[in-house]
């Protein structure tokens, strides 16, 4: 079953690769040796390393987080999937102990090579990413293997559960690592992964870790430079949107006007900078790059900023007079409303935010936030803001309360994971 499932996987990649070297290729095909486990180990390779695994920002963030409750001497290697994840594990860890890595293709030879490269004494999963040989791999190594902020959507839970009832041996070839220890986000979480065979003594609740991360810090420079540059307009940002949304975010920009106010406009994937400009071009708003604000002063006050760069969105929520979170006028789930949420930004999403569904009932319940539907709904929003700002700084100040009152997972996780520290080779620290 394993060749027949390694052959479906190099089938899959193949006809996956004209679509990515086309769309993404200058981002991906520079890290076709990381994932085919031909990179050089780091110097510092020894037994013992914890292997933190994190798909892409938003994960890193979480495993930045966790890390803050280790042992500060502990060694790590952290992998991520996408490049801007990769990207942001190397400015998080710097300092430490720690190998950054992409994560290997799973197939046998690639997951082979990272092992003989790393020999990690541990894995973590942050929010899952189940690769089946991969666990597999694990498995036969005997390695420990913990899952923090496990979250199960209801469409994988669906899939999972299809497949469980018209597979079971497939399923359990192929499932979530069920002897695995899961801290996971919610009870409702708890019941989906006891429904799909995970043993309840090896499920606790342990909260959202996203709740417990430190606020960035500060960007004194280019804060000053986008205020210089608003030159007494609020600033709104519309962060890590995604394709399709721009021209939302743009056209509800357009409906309040650049004379009102700065746009900082923030796409999710680096691809689609230059065409974030022209769309601002074809509706008549002169932009700037946040790359050219290091070289030459703006001719004019511009009507949007295009945040071309990585880790900096975090901390350029302090500033925002309004923020829009990206991932929701489209149907891809969302983005971390928590990151402005920390600064009492007010905060407007659209419908999709299924990858946060614990968090998006508790923003609705508060009234910490505000739903819209389409552009012109964020523009009704954005303008409403603008004229009672003290409105906006009540949505602003639920959203911090909110925050602040759900704090607590990191203890609980870090509880959690004591067990597995504990079986690292001796002279780990745990």
């Amino acid at each position: 079953m394993w060749i027949l499932y390694q052959l479906a996987m190099a089938a899959a990649l193949l006809a996956a690769a004209p679509f990515l070297l086309l769309r993404r290729g200058r981002h991906y095909l520079p890290t076709l040796r990381g994932r085919l486990g031909l990179t050089a180990a780091p110097a510092t390779a020894a037994d013992g390393r914890l292997w933190i695994h994190a798909v892409s920002v938003g994960e890193v963030a979480v495993a930045a987080t966790l890390v803050r409750a280790l042992p500060p001497e502990l060694p790590l290697v952290v992998t991520t999937v996408t490049p801007t994840g990769q990207a942001r594990a190397r400015d998080a860890f710097k300092g430490r102990d720690a190998a950054v890595a992409y994560l290997p293709f799973d197939l046998g030879f690639a997951v082979e090579r990272f092992w003989r490269r790393y020999r990690p004494a541990a894995l973590v999963l942050v929010e899952g990413d189940y690769w089946p040989l991969l666990l597999r791999t694990a498995r036969r190594r005997r390695l420990p293997v913990a899952v923090v902020n496990a979250r199960l959507g209801e469409r994988s839970f669906r899939r999972w559960r299809t497949l469980r009832r018209l597979a079971p041996a497939l399923h359990d070839a192929l499932g979530v690592p069920r002897r695995a220890r899961f801290g996971v986000q919610t009870e409702e979480d708890r019941q989906r992964f006891l429904a799909l065979g995970v043993d309840g003594r090896r499920l606790v609740v342990t909260g959202n870790l996203k709740f417990e991360s430190p606020a960035p810090a500060p960007l004194p420079e280019l804060e000053a430079r986008l205020e210089e540059l608003a030159a007494g307009r609020p600033i709104l940002i519309a962060g890590s949107t995604m394709q399709g949304e721009d021209e939302a975010v743009l056209d509800a920009f357009a409906g309040v006007g650049a004379e009102r106010a700065l746009l900082v406009l923030v796409p999710r994937h680096p691809e689609r900078w230059d065409a974030a400009v022209a769309l601002a071009a074809a509706r008549g708003l002169p932009s700037v790059r946040r790359s050219a604000l290091d070289h030459r002063p703006a001719k004019r006050s511009p009507a949007v900023v295009l945040l071309d760069s990585f880790g900096e969105l975090a901390a350029l929520y302090r500033i925002a007079a309004a923020a829009f979170v990206g991932g929701t006028l489209v149907p891809t789930g969302g983005h971390n409303p928590l990151e402005p949420a920390r600064f009492g930004v007010p905060i407007a999403v659209g419908p999709s935010m299924y990858n946060f569904r614990q968090i998006a009932a508790a923003f609705d319940d508060a009234g910490a936030w505000r739903r819209v539907a389409d552009a012109g709904d964020l523009a009704d929003c954005w303008r409403g803001w603008l004229d009672d700002p003290l409105a906006a700084r009540q949505v602003g100040q639920r959203g911090r309360a909110l925050v602040e009152a759900n704090r607590g997972a990191l203890e609980r996780t870090r509880e959690l994971l004591a067990p597995l520290l504990q079986q690292l080779p001796p002279g780990a620290p745990s």
